[in-house]
């Protein structure tokens, strides 16, 4: 059961590309970040409702030689600079840097950034959620206790039906993620 608000151990994970911005397909550029659609609206109440905000994503292109991680923390940074004049906080980013092939312990749908966020943050895997337009996000959410919500943006739509079979939670967005996130409060789930 998630508790009440407020409690500081709740976090909503989020995946960045195609969930909070607009994929772009290995984004190593600041200038070309945009916002999805009511990302920003639906970060905000997930915040309102006593969520601590922490983006996780894969980030291959560091691997493939594509960028470094220069360039993806200044992306995030990016990211940060478009949501605080909406009062949104991404508190920290989890970064992997690997690709398919390097079977590391961090690339979604492995635990790894989620573990360490417990680790150092104090967060409740049990009272906490994962937002992201793939299946390895809200497959990341069941292996950690959490709860994964699958958005139509970016990659999700395409992934809805597949989503749905497999008993994943679908909406349309950040926006309506919030609401069910709020339902589920409000009904004690």
């Amino acid at each position: 059961m998630i508790q009440s608000k407020g409690d500081q151990r709740r976090v909503v994970f989020l995946d960045r590309d195609g969930t909070i911005i607009i994929d772009k397909h290995y984004l190593s550029n600041p200038a070309d970040v945009e916002l999805e659609s009511r990302a920003a609206l639906g970060l905000a109440r997930l915040a309102e409702l006593g969520f601590r905000l922490i983006g996780i994503t894969n980030q291959s292109g560091v691997a493939k030689g594509m960028f470094d991680m220069a360039a993806v923390h200044r992306v995030n940074d990016r990211v940060a600079e478009l949501l605080e004049p909406k009062g949104v906080l991404i508190e920290h980013w989890y970064v992997c840097p690997h690709d398919d092939g390097d079977q590391c312990a961090c690339r979604k749908p492995a635990p790894g950034m989620m573990y360490e966020a417990a680790r150092e943050r104090g967060v409740d895997l049990s009272q906490s959620f994962v937002i992201g337009d793939k299946l390895s996000d809200v497959e990341l959410g069941n292996a950690t206790g959490a709860f994964g919500i699958l958005v139509q943006t970016g990659k999700g739509a395409a992934l809805s039906a597949t989503a749905l079979e497999r008993g994943h939670r679908v909406v349309r967005d950040l926006d309506e993620a919030a609401s069910v996130i709020a339902a589920m409060l409000a009904q004690g789930e």
